[in-house]
């Protein structure tokens, strides 16, 4: 039976990230996903913003132009303009970052095994036994830790006892070429409870790709129609007669922040499966990226020492204890249903008052969760 130091079930960019990191440690890794190529089925827009760019390695191949401005719109189209002066995001050409990290998790020693998926696992000897299916055949290797990377619903938590996602959003968006939106590239929010309850409707235009899209209670509205609504009211912005349809991408969004059990001794969560993602802005590749490193380095030490304490670093219940704040703002945001109650909220905003804190919302420099970027520092406190 084939032997791994580790596995990684899930080859987005949180299991990428963490799968290349181990094995440039000299940790043997399997890498699996159910799809075969990992340009299929991409679920995110990939919005990086202006501190991930910075502390993490993402080639500029992989990313389109700059973007320095958001306009955020009212239920009844009243607009509020913010300009940073700064680059402050980027969206990712995500088909090629995944290609890209693949490529360097292979070139330093990762073992690949596209469509496969993860069935079971349980301890024989001291080892866990996994239990996968590729091409409708049952196969198993040996790991001595599992890193659950499969999703905001994933079956490895559960198989692991550990904590699961409960409160969700749901998404889908429509990705365009060649399409005409007046001045320079720019992310556009729409606050509109009827097209998108509990989050926003959004345009992220950098010039060459334009994702058209909105989020919301899976519950509460029917995606797919809600967009093509949200597509009509938006037509005198954006201009999609002369446009080429590229892709269409859905997916779920976990909003209850990063969950308490996020590891034990037989394995961890990181990205979605972690709940790694605001809970105010649904944004997910900071948190998956610095989480996904953290996880690497709590991991590799783990491995190295085979000491379970350093397990206890990796906790979820101490991040959680950092983002209260970001909870109950998401609570509040999405009890606010009355567009009346919205625009006046909206207006507010507006006021010299209040205009800094929607501006830090959308500038501002913080992480999600501020992890250590290296397991030495997470003893050092």
């Amino acid at each position: 039976m084939e032997t791994y130091d580790t596995i990684v079930i899930g080859a987005g960019l949180a299991g990428l990230q963490c799968a290349r990191l181990l094995a440039s440690r000299g940790i043997s890794v399997l890498l699996i996903d159910r799809k075969l190529s990992l340009a299929q089925a991409i679920h995110t827009t990939g919005i990086f913003v202006r501190k991930t760019l910075e502390d993490f390695d993402i080639p500029d191949y992989c990313l389109g132009p700059s973007i320095r401005q958001v306009h955020l719109y009212s239920p009844s189209m009243r607009a509020m303009e913010f300009v940073s002066a700064h680059d402050e995001f980027r969206i990712g050409r995500m088909g090629k970052l995944y290609e890209h990290y693949l490529n360097h998790a292979l070139k330093s020693g990762v073992a690949w095994l596209p469509g496969t998926s993860y069935l079971s696992h349980s301890r024989d000897a001291g080892r866990l036994v996994v239990r996968l299916e590729r091409q409708s055949e049952d196969r198993s290797v040996q790991a001595r830790y599992i890193i659950a990377a499969d999703g905001a619903h994933s079956r490895v938590a559960t198989n692991l006892g550990l904590d699961a996602n409960r409160e969700w959003i749901v998404g889908v968006e429509k990705v365009f070429v060649g399409v005409r939106l007046n001045g320079s590239p720019r992310l556009l929010c729409f606050l509109d409870s009827a097209l998108a309850p509990g989050y926003i409707g959004w345009i992220a235009h950098d010039g060459e790709e334009t994702h058209i899209g909105v989020a919301g209670y899976r519950a509460l509205f029917n995606p797919l129609e809600s967009l093509n609504k949200f597509r009509t009211k938006t037509k005198h912005i954006v201009d999609l007669s002369g446009a080429e349809e590229i892709q269409q991408r859905a997916g779920t969004i976990p909003i209850g922040g990063v969950l308490r059990r996020i590891g034990n001794q037989e394995g961890l969560l990181i990205g979605d499966a972690a709940g790694a993602v605001s809970p105010l802005t649904a944004g997910g590749l900071d948190p998956c990226m610095r989480l996904s490193t953290f996880a690497a380095d709590v991991v590799a030490e783990f491995l190295k020492t085979n000491d379970p304490s350093v397990l206890t670093a990796y906790s979820g219940q101490r991040f959680r204890a950092r983002f209260t704040s970001r909870l109950w703002a998401r609570r509040i945001a999405s009890s606010l249903r009355n567009p009346a109650v919205i625009e006046l909220a909206f207006r507010a905003l507006s006021t010299p008052l209040l205009k800094p804190l929607a501006h830090h919302i959308f500038f501002g420099r913080g992480s999600f969760p501020d992890v250590p970027m290296h397991f030495e520092l997470a003893n050092s406190g």
